[in-house]
């Protein structure tokens, strides 16, 4: 049923106020910079505030089902039409999207990179957010591949303007590789338009994804499923970045603002992973059972690679970039599983990742404006110069390296116990080596987050910096930053804020593959 009143509004709102606040932007003139960052934080808030609403008017007992469902149509002559909606499955990263901006903008206050220009770059933040928040609650394809490709030229800008020394070949490959990944992704939505067929064996020649998701490939060989699927995979593997399509990010990551570098970590890897749960799965079951191994395989080579590229790394904030490519193996280990409990772990992985890494990212990009350097060798002592800042880099390093009772370990410890069992028919022998292999990484993470704060944070300040004061956490860092560390404590004690959020989607997705794999 479609929703009526302010409930109709509510979705369009949290994906289009922060564009209409860049529009009102544009307007300003670029001299009156308070006046411009205000309208930046206003509409950010102003889109957190429907998501508020939203949190609370949601019904729990019905995660499982889309709500506030918007449909309208849009482009006739290609049957693609105007559908958003909201589950269990998007609601949470919807929020985190939604917290994400107006932090970014808050720390931006007094960190707006070289060479300045706060207008063009706030602006980039907002039609950043709206396509982000786009992606996660739009229901049908082409709809969700405009928004998905909507954040694609902001970030290309955002680090080929703002970015370091080599952000003219960072934003490159970033586009270059994300670009082909979409084509890949938009040639595989056309052909689920054209091979999709009803339980009547009649073609659909839809992009509406329930309408897709309800069918589930019926019809479909197992054959077509993993051609389509393979396709689905290079376009959102791309995006995550799985390995090994990952070769993208590390430099994404150092060379990009710090703002650019927090919303790329907390959010936009997250589009390629929401990307498979919401679409690849229960679209392609079939196809999602025949690539469901080779995907733990990469995961975990992704998981071990990322570990071991960290322990090689001397610049803090490369070193967080390859942490978040053995991350997000974790989410695609629970991914590739193809259980609920896996799926719950992933999700929640994503979210808690979002968290912790923003938060890291955050603070390497103050480390280098107090210090001017991020060379780790050259760090020591950063309790004793900036106590609050070295406290705050190491709740966030203990959190990231999966500490029970912050939220890092709900993420990484669920998706390593569900290979222990995977669904619909997956080798078992198979996924309890990556389950062990898996655990190893986290072995070797616990290894380079506390070689990063030790060097870092622990001993004396370097010589080099013998009489200069280093100014510790100041008021926008904290207003900034206080939410994330809130975060962090707040779904380690209390996982089920997210676990109950998410459990009925992934059971109505594991049903649908079950079901198709059993009729194989």
């Amino acid at each position: 049923m479609d929703a009526t009143g302010f409930d109709a509004w509510a979705l369009s709102l949290a994906v289009f106020l922060p564009v209409i606040g860049a529009l009102v932007m544009m307007l300003v003139p670029r001299a009156r910079e308070v006046e411009l960052k205000l309208i930046a934080l206003i509409s950010s808030l102003a889109a957190l505030a429907v998501g508020v609403y939203l949190l609370f008017a949601f019904d729990y007992g019905n995660a499982g089902s889309l709500q506030f469902v918007v449909e309208k149509g849009w482009i006739n002559a290609i049957d693609a039409d105007y559908i958003l909606g909201l589950d269990g499955l998007s609601m949470p990263l919807l929020i985190l999207s939604m917290v994400i901006i107006p932090l970014c903008v808050i720390y931006s206050w007094e960190h707006i990179p070289e060479p300045g220009n706060a207008k063009a770059f706030l602006i980039l933040i907002l039609i950043l957010a709206s396509g982000m928040n786009g992606t996660f609650v739009a229901q049908d394809l082409i709809l969700f591949f405009v928004f998905f490709e909507v954040v694609l030229l902001p970030m290309y800008f955002m680090i080929g303007v703002w970015g370091g020394e080599n952000r003219r070949y960072a934003s490159l490959k970033f586009f270059l590789f994300t670009l082909f990944g979409s084509a890949l992704m938009i040639v595989s939505f056309v052909a689920l338009y054209f091979v999709s067929r009803n339980d009547n064996g009649l073609l659909l020649h839809t992009f509406d994804m329930r309408e897709l998701a309800d069918v589930a490939g019926v019809g479909l060989t197992r054959g077509t499923q993993a051609i389509i699927f393979a396709g689905l995979f290079m376009g959102f593997g791309i995006k995550v970045p799985m390995f090994p399509f990952h070769t993208w990010l590390p430099d994404a990551h150092t060379e990009a603002p710090t703002v650019g570098s927090v919303i790329l970590a907390a959010i936009l890897l997250k589009l390629g992973t929401y990307g498979f749960v919401r679409i690849a799965l229960p679209f392609l079951p079939e196809g999602a059972a025949a690539w469901a191994p080779w995907i733990g395989l990469l995961a975990v080579i992704g998981i071990i690679y990322g570990a071991l590229g960290c322990l090689a790394q001397t610049d803090m904030k490369r070193l967080i970039a390859f942490s978040s490519v053995a991350h997000m193996g974790f989410v695609m280990l629970g991914i590739s599983t193809l259980t609920d409990f896996g799926i719950n772990a992933a999700v929640f992985g994503m979210v808690a990742h979002g968290i912790i890494t923003g938060m890291l990212f955050f603070l390497a990009g103050s480390v280098k404006e107090r210090y001017h350097t991020l060379e780790i060798s050259r760090l020591g002592g950063l309790l004793k110069a900036a106590p609050r800042m070295g406290w705050i880099l190491g709740i966030s390093a203990m959190a990231s390296l999966g500490l029970p009772g912050l939220a890092g370990f709900w993420g990484e410890f669920p998706a390593i116990l569900s290979a222990y069992n995977p669904g619909a028919g997956l080798p078992e022998e198979t996924f309890r080596t990556y389950m062990v292999i898996a655990a190893v990484g986290t072995v070797f993470a616990a290894g380079y987050l506390l070689w990063l704060f030790q060097r870092s944070a622990f001993g004396e300040p370097q010589a080099e910096w013998e009489g200069h004061a280093i100014a510790d956490v100041n008021r926008y860092e904290w207003a900034a930053w206080a939410p994330l560390i809130v975060a962090m404590v707040l779904f380690g004690i209390f996982p089920g804020l997210i676990y109950d959020m998410v459990d009925d989607v992934s059971v109505n997705i594991v049903d649908k593959i079950n079901a198709a794999v059993a009729r194989s």
